[in-house]
């Protein structure tokens, strides 16, 4: 009998430490790896989750980072199929210095930059999820790499602004025009001083370009770029989104080949964070599909 309970004591123990290790290898699996390094001459902060063969670079939005942007993706996408890099542009979150500068192309060195680290971590194919200002970098990604690029996902992107767009920017210079919970998030990262200062900056932006606009008003950001995407592409659009019309969505679409829109009738321009779950699933779905012939 003394017997039979050392053996069963033994397996109980046996049984627990694998639950202890299958516990803590899910948790390694979950946890980001943030690190830095020398991307065009700057030091960029980059997270690295999952041990999948199917790597995805995720782009935030203006003045976003991998916190603010991407962490119900980071923990929640499947990291058994995917390797998931999200980054801090320059200028933005963890990769500062440098003081974040809106130079006319700065969407395209967001671009370069996107892809010089994917170069550096040794992914020489990729898919690229990119949310707002970070889909409009995306889109730069793979209309000048296309060679690199298996997939593309993108919502809140737009290839131009138009005049009304421009009014409603420069009518949220002041920062008490923010959402409190959006600007909390947002000071607890650069404090209230550099907020302002970057968010004027990019309003400026805004302002400098639309000088060179078309003669209904349009501002061109990167529509040459559209017809050189060569992967297939998920636009996904909240159409309860007041900073990106729904124009927009269609206007990609047609001039993005392979392309097709998924319309998200309560979405908003964060539907990602708002519907997590929803978008993940929808964003796996159309990445593990098979490329259409």
């Amino acid at each position: 009998m003394a017997i039979v309970a050392f053996h069963i004591a033994k397996q109980h123990r046996i049984a627990n430490l694998t639950n202890i290790a299958a516990f803590y290898s899910n948790l390694r699996q979950k946890m980001t790896e943030g690190s830095k390094t020398l991307i065009n001459g700057v030091n960029i902060y980059y997270e690295k989750v999952g041990q999948g063969k199917h790597p995805i670079l995720l782009i935030p939005g203006s003045l976003g980072s991998t916190k603010t942007d991407f962490e119900p993706q980071l923990k929640n996408l499947n990291q058994k199929i995917f390797t998931l890099v999200a980054f801090d542009p320059r200028g933005y979150g963890k990769s500062r210095p440098p003081e974040r500068d809106f130079l006319i192309d700065y969407l395209y060195r967001d671009a370069y930059d996107g892809a010089a680290l994917m170069e550096v971590l040794g992914f020489k194919q990729y898919s690229i999820v990119g949310w707002s200002d970070g889909g409009n970098a995306a889109c730069i990604l793979a209309a000048k790499f296309p060679d690199r690029v298996k997939k593309l996902v993108i919502w809140g992107s737009n290839a131009y602004f138009t005049n009304e767009e421009l009014d409603l920017v420069v009518g949220m210079r002041d920062l008490a025009q923010w959402s409190l919970k959006k600007k909390k998030m947002m000071v607890e990262i650069y404090g209230e001083t550099l907020l302002k200062k970057l968010w004027n900056g990019l309003v400026d932006w805004f302002e400098e370009m639309s000088r060179n606009c078309d003669i209904n008003g349009d501002t061109d950001m990167y529509k040459s770029e559209l017809p050189k995407i060569k992967c297939e592409t998920l636009i996904v659009h909240g159409m309860k989104d007041i900073l990106v019309p729904n124009f927009h969505a269609e206007y990609l679409h047609k001039h993005i080949k392979s392309s097709r829109v998924e319309w998200w009738y309560d979405g908003k321009h964060n539907l990602h964070l708002r519907f997590a779950k929803k978008f993940n699933a929808l964003v796996e779905n159309f990445l593990i599909s098979c490329p259409k012939l």
